[in-house]
């Protein structure tokens, strides 16, 4: 394979790493591998650190087709607490608020998840790599400063229910979308819908256009991996 020249590479993120973690993992392996200080790579598509699954990197000249790849049709499957609310929409701060639940039926949920189907509006979470004046919303969150993100038009076009838990109100989704989708703005959406509030407990993104989360590589197989193929 040549790297330098451009390769698409496939991984699974693990949980708890930054998209950034993972394409410098990368960088440093290939670099070391290939006797080079530097390397161009790239990531098409940020992943939050508590969300796993496909994250598709670019080297070389192949990082020209970032653009392309991430406009590809996404697809997660998340796990929502409902009833309850953090400042980010999952679990990267305390929740701050929370809601009753008591009127939550399979039911209403469905009905609900149907509002979100198609063309919509959504506002940005405010912890998010979004920019204002030259700056990410997340660092002047971060530094509790006032956050306003204007809402993006984009498109859903499947959401189904996987599961609900009526005890511990929790609810299983599988979602495709287009580019630009917050699952975490989806959440707090979908449990405003509800009367309630909801968070994310969990984000794996299982499909990056025609890339499925089981074709990815493990991190730790990757220098075995690329011994055998450079």
């Amino acid at each position: 394979m040549d790297f330098l020249e451009g390769e698409i590479l496939c991984f699974d993120k693990p949980l708890g790493w930054t998209s950034f973690n993972l394409v410098a993992k990368i960088r440093s392996q290939l670099c070391h591998r290939l006797g080079v200080k530097k390397l161009k790579v790239g990531h098409a598509g940020t992943l939050d650190p508590l969300a796993t699954g496909v994250m598709v990197i670019c080297t070389g000249k192949a990082t020209k087709r970032i653009d392309e790849l991430q406009a590809h049709v996404k697809e997660y499957v998340a796990t929502l607490q409902l009833g309850a609310t953090t400042p980010c929409f999952d679990l990267e701060k305390p929740i701050d608020q929370t809601y009753p639940t008591e009127h939550i039926t399979e039911a209403l949920l469905k009905e609900a998840l149907g509002k979100f189907i198609g063309r919509i509006e959504q506002v940005p979470p405010a912890f998010s790599a979004c920019k204002i004046d030259g700056k990410r919303a997340y660092d002047l969150a971060r530094k509790g400063r006032e956050v306003e993100l204007k809402p993006k038009v984009l498109v859903i076009d499947e959401i189904e229910l996987q599961a609900f838990n009526p005890e511990k109100m929790q609810a299983t989704i599988r979602v495709v979308c287009s580019k630009g989708t917050y699952i975490r703005a989806l959440a707090r959406d979908i449990g405003q819908a509800l009367q309630s509030g909801a968070h994310l407990i969990s984000l794996r993104r299982t499909r990056v256009g025609n890339v499925r989360v089981e074709d990815c590589m493990k991190v730790e197989d990757f220098p075995g991996w690329l011994q055998n193929n450079s």
